[in-house]
């Protein structure tokens, strides 16, 4: 049973790992865009910036 139970979590980090990465990316994208707004930009920069951390988190 614990090794399905931890084949499940390796999955379910597998997955979360790719979700983590593809909004970093998008988040990448709209902070560097020049012509989004200041705020529209710092907050996909702080976003992406939590999504690393969680990338990091899952793929560990």
């Amino acid at each position: 049973m614990d090794a399905v139970n931890n084949a499940a979590k390796s999955v379910s980090d597998t997955v979360q790992g790719a979700v983590d990465t593809t909004s970093k990316e998008a988040n990448k994208n709209v902070a560097k865009d020049s012509n989004a707004s200041m705020g529209t930009r710092a907050e996909a920069a702080k976003d992406a910036t939590g999504d690393k951390m969680n990338e990091m988190k899952h793929t560990s």
